[in-house]
Parts: C-alpha cells; structure tokens; sequence
C-alpha cells in the first residue's frame, strides 16, 4: 500500500497520481555526473601520466573509486527522492507528498481551488511536462507543482474532481434511488379469500330448483329466499 493511501478520509478516493518528470532527478543529480567525470579524468591520468608510479598512481586510483561510489550513491539517492515525490488528486483534495525517512505533506483542498494556471514552454510540450500553479482561497497550500509530467492532464482530473465535489456539496446531483426489487414484493397479512361455489350441470341445477320449489310451496322457505337460491344456482351452470 501507497503511503498516500493511509492519508485518505473515510469515502475519499484517489483520482489521478503523478510525478515530476524524469528531467528533475537528471538536474538534482548533477553531483553525482560531476562526481563521474572527475573519476574518469582521473584515471584516463593516472594511466597516462602517472602508470609508471605507484607512489601517486595508486591514490589518484582510490580517489577515482570514491568518487564513483559516491556518485552512484547520490544518484540513487536522487532516485528515491524522486519516487517518494508524488502529487495526488483525489475527490476531496490536491495532496504532495515528499521526503524518503521524513515524510512532508501538503494539501489544498478542492473546494478552496479558486484556479489553476499551466505554463508549458517549447521544451516541455515536446518532452511532456509543465509548471502548474494553483491558486487556492487560502494562505497555505500547495501553489506551484515544478516541472509536472502530463501536467495538463493533472490539471483536468483536478477540475473534474472539484466540479463533482461542488455538485454533491450543493445537493444538485441526484441521488441514488432504492434498489429494484427482482422477486415478489413482500405481502403483510391479508383476509382469507372468499370461497368459490363450485359449478354444477344442467340436471342439477334442474333438481336443485325443484326440490326448493317444492320446500316453497310447503311454506319452508319464503318467495325471496327462493329466488336468491334460484339465480345463485344459475350463475353456477
């Protein structure tokens, strides 16, 4: 894991990383280059001048060694300063971090952005990098990101990044709606259905009528009564 990535909030992601071009550790590393071409003239002397004597050939060769063990370590070093420099936008602030054993870091908050203004020469339109000043409402922060590799990209992923942040903050991005729901909606208790009188033919219904019209005439059931149980057993056929 990053070390960015332990300084994140709760819900904060990280949106676009980057670093200086290559060109800045060729630039801090120039002791290291100048360390290499004195070790080189050293012994192209030492093997010319001095290769008979022993007496001051021998420390121009230790002195050489040095000096190219010493540059590789400033060149390796310059390396790790390098990939420990790293600029990050995320959704809710510009970060840079630096320092390979101490650790600095310095972030500008999106919302605070008033600006940003890229300054690309001839040189760094062909080799990929710019100067990004931002240009925040606060005294502190970041204000100028040297020597940028895909600068004005950086930038648009910053302006993307607080033209969200600015939507949600204001409540104009709509909100995720409830999930749809792929099975059957869930049913409280309801009352028992009706029960269905079941059909009957023709022939019976014929019996059904005669037998209450007989139980009628008998004085058992009444005139309306009849004609209730007569069209309910219609309704049956």
């Amino acid at each position: 894991m990053a070390y960015v990535d332990n300084l994140l909030a709760s819900g904060e992601q990280s949106i676009r990383r980057e670093h200086q071009h290559w060109f800045v550790v060729a630039a801090d590393a120039r002791y290291a280059f100048f360390a290499w071409i004195a070790a080189l003239a050293l012994i192209v002397l030492g093997q010319s001048v001095f290769s008979g004597n022993d007496t001051i050939g021998q420390p121009i060769g230790w002195l050489a060694v040095i000096l190219i063990l010493g540059g590789l370590l400033s060149f390796g070093w310059q390396i790790l300063r390098w990939q420990n420099e790293e600029f990050v936008v995320t959704s809710r602030r510009v970060l840079q971090t630096e320092g390979v054993v101490n650790k600095r870091v310095i972030d500008s908050s999106l919302e605070k952005i008033n600006d940003a203004i890229l300054t690309e020469s001839i040189f760094g339109r062909i080799f990929g990098f710019g100067d990004l000043e931002i240009l925040t409402a606060s005294e502190s922060g970041i204000s100028i990101l040297r020597m940028l590799r895909d600068a004005d990209s950086f930038k648009r992923a910053m302006l993307d990044a607080k033209h969200e942040l600015e939507l949600e903050l204001s409540g104009a991005r709509p909100m995720p709606g409830p999930a749809i729901r792929t099975g059957p909606p869930a049913q409280g208790p309801t009352a028992p259905a009706a029960p269905v009188a079941p059909s009957m033919s023709a022939d019976d219904v014929t019996r059904t009528l005669a037998s209450l019209a007989d139980l009628r005439d008998r004085g058992a059931i009444s005139a309306e009564e009849y004609e209730a149980k007569k069209a309910d057993l219609l309704h049956r056929i």
